[in-house]
């Protein structure tokens, strides 16, 4: 009901589809299976500092959130990448795509191979969560309302076109074909639910779109450290 009534802005959030990661040149190439081992392995390595980030922004978030029933539920998304135990988790997943594409454990968790502008454009991520009104911030994590179709085709391209990568190690990618679609229906009813006027409205849209430009600016990053 929230998201028929605000179809309009609903709307302005899909929109930012547009300025989704996906279109970036890099990753055009790493789905068109024109990526080298080592770029391939940059990707996994850079991109493991957003994922180390993804567990601090929603606990941001949630100190920062007023609504219990809203926590609740907020915080399995904390439990998906940290889990419960050693060896579970969205983290460890990603630890085990980096062995499966040639990098060590210890090359991982050093962040030694982490570029610069990759990790300023995620620290303003984190810096994003923790300091602007909490709806805000859950508008930001609505970019998972576009990731399903680009997890689905970017599983399909590791099989295809990189057979060498173990394929035990794409397990982070199938457990998120379901846990983003559950993630992104709850923050899209949080957001239309708290967002009511058009100030909120504007704020929510620019967050996501915020949240595109760190997707993009890690990606512009990497793209340099790792040229063709």
């Amino acid at each position: 009901m929230t998201a028929v009534l605000n179809a309009p802005f609903v709307e302005a959030l899909r929109a930012q589809s547009q300025a989704y990661h996906d279109q970036h040149p890099f990753h055009v190439r790493m789905n068109a299976g024109l990526l080298s081992r080592n770029q391939l392995q940059g990707w996994v390595a850079n991109r493991f500092c957003y994922q180390l980030a993804i567990p601090r922004k929603d606990a941001a978030i949630l100190a920062n959130c007023p609504d219990v029933d809203v926590r609740r539920r907020w915080i399995r998304r904390i439990v998906d990448h940290d889990g419960t135990a050693a060896g579970e988790g969205g983290i460890e997943a990603w630890l085990r795509l980096g062995e499966a594409v040639g990098l060590s454990r210890g090359d991982m968790l050093s962040e030694q191979l982490i570029v610069p502008s990759v990790r300023f454009a995620v620290d303003a991520y984190v810096t994003f969560a923790r300091t602007r009104p909490w709806v805000d911030a859950v508008a930001s994590s609505l970019t998972e309302l576009f990731a399903p179709d680009l997890l689905a085709e970017r599983l399909a391209a590791f099989e295809r076109h990189y057979p060498w990568i173990d394929g035990d190690g794409l397990a982070y990618f199938r457990a998120r074909l379901h846990q983003a679609p559950r993630d992104s229906e709850h923050a899209l009813e949080v957001v239309t639910e708290h967002c009511h006027t058009a100030e909120q409205q504007e704020r929510a849209v620019a967050a996501l779109a915020f949240k595109c430009d760190v997707l993009w600016s890690v990606l512009d990053g990497i793209d340099r450290a790792y040229p063709e």
